[in-house]
């Protein structure tokens, strides 16, 4: 498939207070590589910092910086989101923390996806999702059980999708947006 010239989202960076238990979380809960850590000199001292990768063509996806001020009265990230390869993935991730561990979640189809939403270790809110066969107009939330099968959950997502404005295939939806965006389709 095409893409825009220019630029595109490569990685980000998160201020954190604990970095053992971040670090431990992002590579247990995501299978996430340690590829490089340590002192990062700055204006105020040096700073600790683990650089985390699930690619071995990209150094970091996820740079963690201990450097989160004691006293912030708001996280300005909304959230952080994560695309499962495959329904299958995203269900076991979510009987893993959710069901397993006890995880808090709240879990939905935004139509066009299937996602649950939990915290990391400092509360930062991750998305983990699937995308569906098919497109809706966003934004759309409908609150879903992820404790049935795989089959049954697509079906009742299918179903309700349907219900709503603009349903089509994805296909055809990522057709008109590469139309829109001047670039070639897949």
């Amino acid at each position: 498939m095409g893409k825009r010239a220019g630029f595109s989202i490569n990685h980000l960076g998160i201020h954190v207070y604990d970095l053992a238990a971040m670090k431990d979380f992002y590579t247990r809960v995501f299978d996430f590589t340690v590829t490089d850590e340590g002192p990062l000199p700055t204006e105020g001292g040096p700073v600790n910092i683990v650089f985390l990768s699930r690619s071995p063509e990209v150094h970091h996806q996820i740079a963690l910086i201990q450097a989160r001020p004691e006293t912030v009265e708001f996280n300005v990230v909304n959230q952080i989101s994560f695309l499962a390869d495959s329904l299958d993935t995203l269900l076991a991730a979510y009987r893993k923390l959710v069901v397993e561990e006890g995880r808090v979640a709240r879990s939905l189809s935004h139509g066009n996806a299937l996602s649950f939403y939990i915290h990391d270790p400092e509360g930062n809110r991750l998305e983990l999702f699937w995308n569906t066969p098919w497109y809706v107009v966003q934004p759309m939330v409908e609150l879903m059980d992820f404790n049935q099968t795989p089959e049954a959950l697509l079906a009742q997502a299918e179903a309700h999708a349907r219900t709503l404005p603009g349903f089509k295939p994805r296909a055809q939806w990522v057709a008109e947006m590469a139309e829109r965006m001047g670039v070639p389709a897949a």
